[in-house]
């Protein structure tokens, strides 16, 4: 039976994708923006590692778009093809973030060796202001990013944030690179690029980092402790529940699910058990903690020997 969508964890579900989607179409034009900018001083300023970061801005506006779509599919409600939700397009998008980090790095990698190995004219001044710019405004939206994922408890969130960090190492390292090719003068040209292979070593690491957690949401990992402190303490304020034998409390995209064994008085008919169990599962999936589902298991009292 289709999920109802006006579910109060549905609408928690919805309103967090849409808040993330909206700050993903702001990344979209901030990168189209800082590209076209990057790619021009690059060109005119004579430094690959300002060509490199514009590079990889175009790939982060076809990533974000893509997290963009994770963000549609996850607000889904459950359907019969789909009764837990559709909450793994949410780490799926994520995990293809971190796919393409470590593609990026490997790919400036591997140019900036080549632009070492090449001679080529030292980059122009005007590029430090720009890169100066560049990293403020990427540090200050890879901050937006992070506080709304760790709101919404967004992986794909976390992941755009991470990757708007790498893009703010990659313009640092390459500032730094252009400030010791200027100030060293000739046979310093090379520096730039220098700092660009640094960079890509560090953005491959991130994406590793990205991809690793992806994974664990993925596989189904346990959520967080206080969440499942929190499981516990609300299905313990149910009348009728005596104490808690099992719970566990797993991640899927911006929604949670809970598997739990609540104990209840052996002498209840299976009617008043049956009764509890459904108090306990409104209670968790009518809480602030945008829990779509909740398996509840009933175990009787164990008599005194």
């Amino acid at each position: 039976m289709p999920a109802d969508p006006q579910h109060p964890a549905q609408i928690e579900v919805a309103r967090r994708a849409d808040q993330g989607a909206a700050l993903i179409l702001r990344g979209v034009a901030l990168n189209l923006a800082l590209a076209v900018i990057k790619l021009a001083g690059g060109i005119l300023g004579h430094t690959y590692a300002l060509i490199a970061d514009a590079v990889e801005s175009f790939i982060d506006v076809i990533t974000s778009l893509l997290v963009w779509v994770g963000f549609q599919v996850a607000k889904q409600p459950p359907d019969a093809d789909h009764p837990y939700g559709h909450g793994k397009a949410e780490p799926l998008a994520a995990l293809f973030v971190s796919v393409v980090m470590i593609v990026a790095a490997a790919w400036i990698a591997v140019h900036a060796v080549h632009e070492i190995r090449v001679p080529h004219l030292a980059p122009r001044p005007f590029t430090l202001p720009l890169l100066v710019a560049v990293v403020v405004v990427k540090l200050w939206f890879s901050r937006r990013l992070q506080k709304q994922g760790l709101a919404s408890g967004s992986t794909a969130l976390a992941a755009e944030s991470t990757h708007h960090g790498a893009d703010a190492l990659t313009s640092a390292a390459a500032f730094i690179g252009i400030l010791v090719a200027l100030i060293g003068g000739e046979g310093y040209e090379t520096a730039d690029d220098w700092a660009a292979l640094a960079a890509s070593v560090v953005i491959g690491a991130n994406g590793i980092l990205v991809g690793t957690k992806a994974l664990r949401e993925i596989m189904d990992s346990t959520a967080h402790g206080e969440l499942e402190q929190a499981v516990r303490a609300l299905a313990c304020a149910v009348d009728g529940v005596v104490a808690i034998e099992k719970c566990r409390v797993r991640k899927s995209g911006l929604s949670h699910l809970v598997d739990i064994h609540v104990i209840v008085e052996g002498e209840i008919t299976v009617r008043a058990g049956h009764d509890i169990a459904h108090a306990v599962k409104d209670a968790l999936t009518h809480s602030d903690h945008a829990i779509t589902d909740a398996l509840v298991h009933i175990e009787p009292t164990r008599r005194a020997l």
